[in-house]
């Protein structure tokens, strides 16, 4: 992919438009940070690319609308993750209802911005300094750690 002159600071050049709706979705590493950029019926997402529970490959995950949210199902664990928001959803029985329903575990993915000028898409990092879970599997460190992971997945250990 060429390089293209950064229009606004902190704006980077993911792809073409239409290369990235084809693809559907898209791996870059963006300042170390390791993103998958989505397309999903014309909308685009970018989200850290491993799993906030236990560094799963987002990218291999399912999209579904859950409770009225697009998220992306983590193919490890089947953690549920919203694509707008970044947010763990879960469901559980509500004792008095007894009736299951979907709940936020509240913002356990950190998600990016994307921009798309003249058929440009761009992703601007979270400048959000909190630290949020996603952020373990990030780096150098979070490789290693996404090893152990993987490790203990496939040995039964959650």
């Amino acid at each position: 992919m060429e390089e293209k002159e950064q229009p606004i600071a902190g704006l980077h050049f993911v792809g073409k438009k239409d290369e990235l709706i084809e693809a559907k979705r898209s791996f870059r590493t963006i300042e170390g940070r390791d993103i998958l950029i989505i397309s999903h019926q014309d909308v685009f997402y970018a989200l850290d690319s491993y799993c906030y529970h236990a560094g799963g490959e987002l990218q291999n995950g399912d999209i579904e609308d859950i409770d009225g949210k697009l998220c992306i199902i983590c193919p490890n664990h089947k953690y549920k993750i919203s694509l707008a928001e970044g947010e763990g959803i879960y469901k559980a029985k509500v004792s008095r209802e007894n009736v299951a329903k979907w709940f936020s575990r509240g913002v356990k993915q950190r998600i990016h911005m994307v921009t798309e000028t003249n058929g440009d898409v761009y992703v601007k990092l979270s400048e959000d300094c909190s630290n949020i879970e996603s952020d373990f599997y990030q780096g150098e460190k979070g490789k290693v750690e996404r090893a152990k992971a993987a490790k203990n997945n496939s040995t039964g250990v959650l």
